[in-house]
């Protein structure tokens, strides 16, 4: 955290006679962190005072002789001045390595995706990325063709989930994003200078100074925010948590990691929708009173949201790119249909039967999103048409623009947005997330022991060993007659049970049927224990 400025030092040229030492390698993230680093301590020293900086600084030091290079007497000295600290400095103290550790894991971050594209422009897969992988797999004898009907028969969902002793803030995780945003901004100014005749260094000290002072903005913000939160999160806070890195990354990098893969592979198909999402969040009942039918409806509501607010944002934005004029470039039959659905009238756009098409698909979503989760477009539609039911009838109308596009020279316009779009509708849906369900065995028992009780068929369930309870359930899941009796008076917590499944079932209809596509069963030890 030391606050010596120096001049930026010049971007060194990449020689092709000496390989890179690790020196040369880790150099970038050297003077990342020592930047952060500076510019902390810069914030430390504005709004602590220079006693807090200078004792920050010190331990600093003291803790670095004393792991790095072993120096005892410089261990007891920090041991003394840790001991002698008033709580006031001992939370100045935290929050400072803390801030450091935050800032410093950026770094670290940002280099590891700078060494990635180090990799790649030499030509060399990284360890751990697609093009190894693939590689492995070719040299044992299997093909492209192998894979992708492989992929085609597989099924995976990372799963996003909520922790109760979570207590990391948005807003920290927001100030964090902000500031690999600038680092990356960094980056690319640098990449620019190397683009120079000689290698030389042109990052302009303007150029410095903007990016230099947004940082230290994020800092100060990094600084005067609360770290902790401190209250527990609510269901609907865990939502928009989860819902914060779907906005930011997955939206975007899950369908670059297929067309990544599909390049990768050269198949002469299409790769598979294999990977998709799923979240307990909102669904996950075991030990979490709070979830209910109301948080199951509020996941998918928002998820549906933020899936729909994409593909609005996706779709304005083709809308503004094919202008293609009917009178230059011919279209297909089915294109021409769609775009003569439109309501579109304009006759700015008469010749654009894409754009026409696209304004239809634009009110279509907007519908949906209205339907789905109770809200207007950003942008209000120019015309007004009936939802979407289905996912299905969007991808199916992207396809019919795809197919008219590759059929009249237009390939090149497929892959920047259309190709990305078409994927996210593939895997995320309206519902961006299957969201799993769960509950504990024993309370499906509770449940259970109340509605035999109640509709006259076993008034002690609890007392039946497991053969009888088996021969029981069996018999009754074999039966079409509904278990709950009609008008009957249930306890609180089965209500709120058989609620969740009622809410299942709607939401597995206007969401789709991956909206939800599994249930959790935990502490089972019996058979009984699944089949209740």
């Amino acid at each position: 955290m030391r606050t010596t400025r120096t001049a930026p030092a010049a971007i060194p040229t990449a020689s092709p006679a000496r390989r890179p030492s690790r020196s040369d390698k880790e150099l970038p993230l050297i003077q990342d962190i020592r930047l952060l680093g500076r510019l902390l301590g810069d914030v430390i020293r504005e709004h602590e005072g220079t006693a807090t900086y200078e004792l920050v600084e010190r331990i600093r030091t003291l803790s670095v002789a004393f792991r790095r290079d072993a120096d005892q007497r410089a261990g007891n000295t920090l041991r003394r001045l840790l001991n002698g600290l008033s709580g006031e400095q001992t939370v100045s103290v935290i929050r400072a390595f803390t801030c450091f550790s935050l800032l410093a894991n950026l770094a670290e971050d940002r280099h590891h995706i700078r060494r990635r594209a180090v990799h790649e422009r030499a030509g060399s897969a990284p360890e751990g990325g697609i093009e190894v992988a693939l590689q492995r797999l070719h040299a044992a004898g299997i093909d492209a063709e192998s894979i992708a009907r492989t992929l085609s028969d597989s099924y995976v969902a990372p799963v996003l989930t909520a922790h109760p002793t979570e207590v990391q803030r948005k807003s920290i995780l927001d100030a964090e994003r902000e500031i690999a945003q600038l680092l990356a901004q960094r980056d690319e100014l640098r990449e620019r200078a190397l683009c120079q005749p000689g290698g030389r260094d042109v990052l302009s000290p303007r150029q410095l100074a903007a990016n230099e002072t947004r940082l230290h903005a994020r800092v100060v913000l990094l600084w005067q925010t609360r770290l902790l939160r401190y209250d527990r999160l609510s269901v609907a806070d865990e939502i928009e948590n989860a819902l914060s890195y779907y906005e930011s990354t997955f939206l975007r990098e899950i369908p670059r990691l297929y067309a990544d893969l599909e390049q990768a592979l050269g198949a002469a198909r299409p790769v598979a929708s294999f990977l998709r999402m799923g979240q307990w969040i909102g669904g996950d009942r075991d030990g979490n009173p709070n979830v209910s039918a109301q948080t199951l409806h509020l996941a998918l509501r928002r998820q549906a949201e933020a899936a729909l607010l994409h593909y609005l944002d996706e779709v304005h934005e083709l809308g503004r790119t094919l202008s293609l004029s009917s009178r230059l470039t011919a279209v297909s039959p089915a294109l021409a249909a769609l775009a003569q659905r439109s309501p579109d009238t304009s006759t700015h756009r008469s010749d654009e039967p894409y754009r026409r098409a696209l304004t239809g698909i634009y009110a279509r979503l907007s519908a949906t999103l209205e339907r789905l989760a109770g809200r207007g477009a950003p942008r209000p539609p120019a015309v007004q048409l009936a939802a979407y039911a289905r996912a299905d009838e969007l991808l199916a109308e992207l396809r019919t623009i795809e197919g008219s596009l590759r059929a009249h020279d237009g390939q090149a316009l497929v892959a920047d947005r259309l190709q990305p779009l078409m994927r996210a509708v593939e895997v995320f849906g309206f519902h961006l997330a299957t969201v799993d369900l769960r509950q504990s065995s024993d309370q499906h028992e509770r449940v259970v022991a109340e509605l035999l009780a109640r509709a006259q068929l076993a008034p002690d369930y609890a007392s039946l060993d497991e053969r009888a309870r088996c021969a029981l359930l069996l018999r009754l899941l074999n039966d079409a007659r509904p278990l709950r009796v009609v008008g009957g008076q249930y306890s609180a917590h089965t209500q709120g049970e058989l609620a969740i499944f009622e809410a299942a079932l709607a939401l597995r209809h206007s969401h789709g049927h991956d909206a939800i596509r599994h249930y959790i069963i935990s502490h089972t030890e019996t058979v009984s224990d699944l089949l209740e």
